[in-house]
């Protein structure tokens, strides 16, 4: 399996997208809750149909990125808010990119690269953040007992991917998941070094 913009745009044709909660996740909502400063820039990247970018804009922050290399999720999230700009649907690759981020916002994107892409997504954050970035979001504490994606992982695992680039601020289990993942999720800030 090539997990390539093909097979991507391919899950969202089928309606294969059991990831999709249809609504932002809790450890977002209230992480995106505390933020003060809405003239931050925000990166989601491989945000699907991104609700936690339409809870940001909802709330009056404009400076929010959609980062995705399928098309369909950006054509939804353009359907579902008219009036989100249009400039900041990006349809790319995230090892492509290239922009300044004061926080990247991960869910559901990590675990959909193949584990041995986890370095390599570590430096790229690191490269997309200002300093003093972060890095934010949720990640799976449990390994699949079927082969990905989504692919797991563990807390150990993202300390020893993350460590070197970034002063690990939070990462802890969710208490406030939705029910089917309760217990398997992990919420993290990582601050750029």
């Amino acid at each position: 399996m090539t997990l390539n913009k093909k097979y991507w745009e391919s899950r969202y044709f089928e309606k294969s997208t059991g990831w999709d909660l249809g609504r932002i996740s809790p450890p977002l909502k209230e992480y995106i809750d505390q933020l003060s400063d809405k003239e931050i820039k925000i990166l989601i990247p491989g945000a699907g149909n991104s609700y936690e970018a339409e809870y940001l804009f909802s709330r009056g922050f404009k400076n929010v990125y959609i980062l995705d290399f399928a098309r369909q999720p950006l054509l939804n999230i353009q359907n579902r808010i008219p009036s989100f700009p249009k400039e900041h649907l990006i349809e790319q690759d995230f090892f492509e990119h290239k922009g300044q981020y004061d926080l990247l916002l991960e869910q559901t994107f990590f675990c959909a690269l193949p584990v041995e892409q986890r370095k390599q997504y570590s430096k790229k954050a690191y490269d997309l953040l200002k300093p003093e970035g972060k890095l934010a979001g949720v990640l799976f504490n449990i390994n699949f007992p079927k082969p990905g994606p989504p692919f797991g992982g563990s807390k150990k695992e993202y300390e020893d991917c993350f460590k070197n680039n970034y002063e690990i601020k939070v990462l802890e289990p969710c208490y406030n998941s939705i029910e089917p993942r309760q217990g398997i999720e992990l919420f993290f800030i990582f601050k750029k070094k």
